[in-house]
């Protein structure tokens, strides 16, 4: 079972089309090196990808081997079961039923077995059903989507068995999203901070005082800082947190504990976003890169075998929906000034395009794919926002009482790209009246949207700064959903958020089509984010780099790092 996992990590698929680089033929002058530097530009900020703060960092991309699930996003953006881990398959039942098993041999790196306690938590935590007295969720969940449908989790505390009951009116279509690597939390380190005997028992019996406490620890137990107790960062996989620094990285180091095929490379160090990318390039710290494709100004990757090529994150300005934002007219009025085929032509045409429509122009949709077969005939009413029209812009903006105003752009620093991005934006829009900064910085993070420290966030879906997206798109539609942690524009429309649980449920094509047009339609009217292309994605492997897989997604191209073998 180990042996096949790995034959998927390594050779499916390569033959679905991702890169493969650094395949030289070892001879024996070479030797292997036994640690090898990664740079992607995530924000290492907390290890739980659940949460808002680590969804927003990108933490799956980090941690996607350290926190494992029962599926992990392949290269393609695709789901595929981990069966390491353990086995889900649904079951037939009035309502829809998954059966979730986890491995018997599972066990954290703290030697405290893997349960349902895991997935239970995970559940508790997503779903939005925990409330705090005043309102409001105890539990700061990057997103609801799927976790809020679950009826119930069926979980004896310690049991390697768990079912997960969907409500009687509902079927969610992508549960293979759910309880995936990088999210699914260590239940038993909660339950110790929280001094419960384990996540179930408040959760189930009402114990306001000791859900309130497991839920604070949820939300900020696991942010990383160099002063973290590591002991409370147990791993489910194949490497461990051994140290962390933000400008020397995440060291991460085998796992004694792990059950599976053990780590080709004992040692790997990620370098996040804060740990100045082009200087660890530049000093040979590090043999693999996954980067946004000319983010860091001069970069050298002499010496690397490198592809530029579209993610599966869209480039986006996510909007306020207060301030100077605050009606659709003056958002509408702000779009109608960006000069999106421009940036598209400039800074978001990817070197290496695929074959498939995905990074072919400038992205159309807020929630559709350019690579999905409902792209062409959706995303319609993008159209007349494609070139800038200042006159139009200037009126609108006059109608909206939001003429002369200033507008911050804020995004994660220093970034090349996205200085320029802003720059373009801030030109094309003067002559409609409006004064254009840029906020970008190296401490920013999507929250000070929400706090109305900037008008405008330039990054991925919810702000992430780094690898993001999958096949499924569940990330892009639930970023606009009332409610959500990774709302940080805090747009709220009830049709919107009828029409993505419609769409999560109902896979009939003609039923798609229709809710996928009206949901374009009404967020091209209402603006909470304009989309501008599919993400260029710098991937690149050192010489002598082998089983390097190029994974543009909100995996990165770590998403199968225990493969890893440098020889020099």
């Amino acid at each position: 079972m180990q042996r096949s996992r790995v034959m998927v990590r390594l050779i499916g698929v390569v033959a679905a089309g991702a890169s493969v680089a650094g395949l030289a033929a070892g001879c024996s002058s070479q030797s292997q090196v036994p640690s090898i530097g990664y740079a992607v530009d995530a924000a290492i900020a907390s290890y739980n990808g659940g949460s808002t703060l680590g969804a927003s960092g990108g933490a799956t991309a980090v941690f996607g081997r350290v926190l494992t699930g029962f599926y992990y996003t392949g290269p393609d953006g695709q789901q595929v079961a981990d069966t390491d881990v353990g086995t889900a398959k649904e079951v037939p039942g009035e309502a829809q039923t998954v059966q979730y098993r986890l491995n018997p041999d599972g066990v954290y790196s703290d030697g405290v077995p893997t349960s349902c306690d895991d997935l239970y938590l995970t559940w508790a935590a997503r779903s939005g059903r925990f409330t705090k007295p005043g309102g409001g969720s105890l539990f700061d969940a990057a997103s609801t989507a799927g976790y809020a449908d679950i009826e119930r989790v069926e979980c004896q505390p310690g049991s390697k068995d768990a079912t997960v009951v969907f409500r009687p009116d509902r079927r969610y279509q992508y549960w293979r999203n759910l309880f995936t690597a990088g999210e699914l939390m260590p239940a038993h380190v909660a339950a110790s901070a929280a001094n419960v005997p384990n996540v179930v028992s408040p959760l189930q019996t009402g114990d306001a005082a000791g859900a309130g406490r497991l839920a604070d620890f949820w939300n900020t137990g696991w942010t990383l800082t160099e002063s973290a107790d590591l002991t409370r960062f147990p791993s489910s996989g194949p490497y461990r947190i051994d140290s962390f620094s933000p400008t020397d990285g995440v060291v991460l180091v085998a796992n004694e504990r792990w059950w599976g095929n053990k780590p080709e490379t004992g040692r790997i160090v990620v370098y996040g976003k804060s740990a100045d990318l082009g200087k660890k390039i530049g000093d040979g710290s590090v043999s693999v890169v996954d980067i946004g494709g000319e983010s860091v100004k001069d970069l050298d990757l002499g010496g690397f075998s490198t592809r530029t090529v579209p993610g599966r994150g869209a480039e986006q300005l996510v909007l306020a929906t207060g301030g100077v934002l605050g009606s659709a007219d003056a958002r509408r009025g702000f779009a109608q000034c960006v000069p999106r085929q421009e940036l598209y032509n400039q800074l978001g045409k990817a070197k290496d395009l695929p074959k498939t429509a995905l990074g072919a122009g400038p992205l159309n949709g807020h929630i559709v794919q350019q690579d999905s077969l409902f792209y062409p005939a959706v995303t319609g009413a993008a159209e007349k926002y494609l070139n800038p029209d200042i006159s139009r812009a200037t009126a609108t903006l006059a109608s909206a009482k939001a003429a002369g105003q200033t507008l911050r752009i804020g995004y994660l620093g220093p970034d090349e790209r996205r200085a320029r991005t802003v720059a373009m934006i801030a030109e094309s829009c003067k002559g409609a009246g409006i004064t254009v900064v840029d906020a970008g910085a190296a401490d920013f993070d999507p929250s000070q949207l929400a706090a109305g420290k900037v008008d405008a966030v330039l990054g991925g879906a919810g702000g992430v700064p780094g690898p993001s997206g999958s096949l499924s798109g569940v990330a892009a539609t639930s970023a606009l959903r009332t409610g959500n942690g990774l709302n940080f524009g805090r747009f709220g429309n009830g049709r919107y958020d009828s029409i993505t649980d419609q769409l999560a449920a109902d896979d009939n094509s003609t039923a798609q089509l229709n809710l996928l047009t009206e949901g374009e339609n009404l967020l091209w009217a209402e603006m909470p984010s304009i989309p501008l292309f599919a993400t260029p994605r710098t991937i690149a492997f050192a010489e002598g780099l082998q089983n390097g897989v190029a994974g543009p997604t909100q995996a990165g191209s770590g998403w199968n790092m225990d493969r890893w073998v440098l020889k020099r």
